[in-house]
């Protein structure tokens, strides 16, 4: 099936690589475009790639389709995240996982406000200045946020921060990794590992009201987690909890100051965040595609994908779908019946939802009030290697005036 039609310049494996080509970081949609064309299609290498709406809503949802996308055995992690994990131990371990993170996410909104006005009352001036989105708001946000709720102290959130943008590097596909990367990245999850078993003690000995000390010490039926799980489930929460919500906010930005009448409306109809949150989602999301392998023989957009079969889902490009949004390639902030992918689907559905929408709500809805005259100073900006969880390294923004948080924030 990479042999297209008439109508297709290149095979799917091409556009593929293409639209993971750094320089198309900043604007890969042309080649999701021309990717749709073909909703399901066979790679060059045996692999599957599914770019449309429906077909990836479906195989999110099958119960044949496995999480499991990890290298072959020899090469595995001891434990795998639920992230990877399929039913039953996934069902377990996500039950685990928000009994302890959803009570303590419930009610954060008061305190999320009062973080994002302190970081953007550090830059508060009445003089044209200038401010770097990612560095000053959209990266410090959720890792204070996701180390307050693990109980990461707050000296380690630079190393942990560290840690965490060298890993994301290793979800992109292997073969765009150089043989340097992947020796770090052995180096780094060895690191993170060491890390990891320290703070864990560190809380066993001292337990306190964070959600590590809770899923160490659950009262629930399936009891605590075990040592290796708890460390695996600890080293996917630091990442997850706070690589994904950088991305929304920078690019959500960037979607406001490229779209004035979408930021003056938001300044003036905080109601507007809400709807305007999920466009980004559709419309920019923070995560392109994800994996997943079939555990028997599929039928689908006219094809059949074997089982033991390995497919990427490329949920960006399902976004972009005109066979389920009208006029996708245009950034409507208030757009209804909007089915996104932002946070994939079925049983993986993102757990950390509800926190990346409060923070990335919130934040947008300042920047939108208190910058005043604001002004990318690079379109495009800088992006990061990061294929995947793909944003900017940096978003450097001018203004004229930055109002005090009692101003409007």
């Amino acid at each position: 099936m990479t042999t297209t039609s008439t109508a297709h310049q290149h095979t799917a494996a091409e556009l593929f690589a293409q639209a993971l080509r750094f320089e198309h970081r900043p604007h890969p949609y042309p080649h999701y475009e021309q990717l749709l064309r073909e909703p399901v299609a066979r790679m060059d290498d045996g692999n599957w790639l599914a770019t449309g709406h429906r077909e990836i809503s479906l195989l999110l949802r099958d119960p044949r389709i496995s999480a499991d996308r990890l290298p072959p055995p020899q090469q595995r992690p001891i434990r795998k995240s639920l992230l990877v994990e399929d039913p039953p131990r996934h069902d377990q371990l996500r039950r685990l996982v928000t009994q302890q993170f959803v009570p303590r996410v419930m009610g954060m909104r008061d305190h999320i406000e009062k973080l994002v006005t302190d970081l953007l009352d550090a830059h508060t001036s009445e003089r044209p200045g200038q401010l770097d989105v990612v560095a000053d708001l959209a990266y410090p946000l959720p890792v204070t946020v996701i180390c307050e709720l693990l109980g990461v102290p707050r000296e380690d959130e630079a190393l942990f921060g560290s840690l965490a943008r060298r890993l994301t590097r290793g979800l992109d596909p292997i073969d765009t990794q150089t043989e340097d990367e992947i020796r770090e990245l052995q180096a780094t999850r060895a690191e993170l590992q060491q890390y990891l078993e320290g703070l864990i003690a560190r809380h066993d000995a001292a337990p306190g009201g964070d959600l590590l000390s809770g899923l160490m010490h659950s009262q629930a039926s399936e009891g605590p987690m075990d040592p290796i799980d708890l460390r695996v489930t600890l080293g996917l929460l630091l990442i997850a909890g706070h690589e994904t919500t950088v991305n929304l906010i920078a690019n959500g930005t960037l979607a406001l100051l490229r779209h004035p009448e979408a930021l003056a409306r938001l300044r003036t109809d905080p109601d507007l965040a809400t709807p305007l949150v999920e466009e980004v989602l559709r419309y920019d999301p923070p995560v392109q595609m994800s994996g997943r392998s079939t555990l028997a023989d599929i039928d689908i957009a006219g094809t059949t994908i074997p089982k033991g079969s390995r497919i990427r889902l490329l949920l960006a490009a399902g976004n972009r779908d005109p066979q389920r949004f009208a006029d996708p390639d245009r950034f409507v902030p208030d757009r209804t019946d909007n089915a996104h992918l932002g946070f994939g689907g079925g049983i993986h559905y993102c757990i950390g939802a509800t926190l990346a929408r409060a923070e990335a709500q919130i934040a947008l809805t300042a920047l939108a009030r208190r910058l005043e005259s604001p002004r990318l100073v690079a379109d495009p900006p800088p992006y990061r290697e990061n294929a995947i969880l793909r944003g900017p390294e940096s978003l450097p923004v001018s203004f004229s005036r930055l109002v005090p948080g009692n101003g409007g924030a």
